[in-house]
């Protein structure tokens, strides 16, 4: 199990942080702690994990196998503290014989402020911008069919009409589940699903309360339309992590009508934002028709960065 803060957080961990989360990243390399203490407090305000050789020998990255990594800061952290936290892991990972650092930061809308300070501070250390990824989101604040797009409000009429219903399915589908998205992905020409059903199923188990499974079925049939794993990846965001739906039901864009009810369950939770993910082909070049779609949603564009430096 990855080291946990001695002191308790200053912050609420992003779920892909957590020790018990990282232990389950399987990549068969050690995972480095750095964490940043406030003694007069007694709190964690900064952490940061990172594994040797995740990226290749010599080669490190943070984080190894997640949807993002990069240091975790508690309001107040000053760009010195960062700073200081930064300097001990790279004197730690020139120890341990790695050349190159490798950071994929969190998308700005998880927490602007420190996504922005992170980055400013890893600029000025000689980092350089490996990706730069648009990352789309909803805030939970505005109503969401307001906010959509002329068009996608049609479809969204289109799938009602149709009786299209809403779904929250239990775990016990998910063999099912993982088929239905990794047929709709192969259809559309899109990549392999990155988890293995093992480890998806894993995870509803490890963390039954931060994994969902939505649906938008046929009427009669009961026919998956469309289908997603979301995740609620901290107190303010819920991702939808592995949307999916089969071309046949294109003429009525059933993902209108799901991401409306991912926009319902984040408000349900108490939560902030609705993460609809990046928006990047194989090749690292942008998916405009995916982006565009994610803006007729209502969707705010955010930053995602990835970011390396030769140590």
């Amino acid at each position: 199990m990855p080291a946990a803060p001695e002191l308790p957080p200053a912050f609420d961990p992003f779920l892909y942080f957590q020790p018990a989360h990282q232990a389950l990243q399987q990549h068969g390399h050690p995972v480095l702690a750095f964490f940043l203490e406030d003694e007069a407090r007694q709190l964690t305000t900064a952490q940061l994990y990172v594994v040797p050789d995740a990226a290749g020998p010599a080669a490190a990255r943070s984080p190894a196998q997640a949807t993002f990594g990069g240091a975790q800061l508690a309001a107040g952290v000053t760009a010195a503290q960062l700073h200081a936290l930064l300097d001990q892991a790279e004197t730690t990972l020139r120890a341990h014989g790695q050349q190159t650092f490798e950071i994929r930061g969190y998308p700005f809308c998880y927490d602007p402020a420190g996504a922005a300070l992170l980055a400013e501070s890893l600029r000025q250390r000689g980092y350089e911008v490996a990706l730069a990824e648009q990352n789309y989101y909803l805030d939970l604040a505005r109503d969401y069919e307001a906010h959509l797009h002329p068009s996608a409000r049609r479809r969204l009429r289109a799938a009602q009409r149709a009786g299209l219903v809403l779904e929250q399915e239990p775990p016990l589908l998910l063999p099912l589940a993982y088929d239905f998205l990794a047929a709709c992905r192969a259809e559309r020409g899109q990549p392999p699903l990155s988890l293995s059903l093992a480890r998806l199923q894993e995870l509803f188990r490890k963390f039954p309360r931060q994994h969902f499974l939505l649906s938008v079925r046929e009427p009669g049939s009961g026919q998956w339309a469309a289908l997603t794993v979301a995740i609620q990846a901290s107190a303010r965001v819920l991702h939808n992590f592995y949307p999916a739906s089969p071309l046949a039901f294109n003429h009525l864009s059933p993902a209108v009508l799901l991401t409306g009810g991912l926009y319902q369950l984040g408000r349900d939770l108490g939560l902030h934002v609705l993460d609809l993910g990046r928006s990047t082909l194989a090749g690292r070049e942008p998916h405009e028709s995916l982006l565009r779609f994610k803006r007729h949603l209502g969707g705010v564009a955010s930053l995602k960065l990835t970011w390396h430096k030769t140590l």
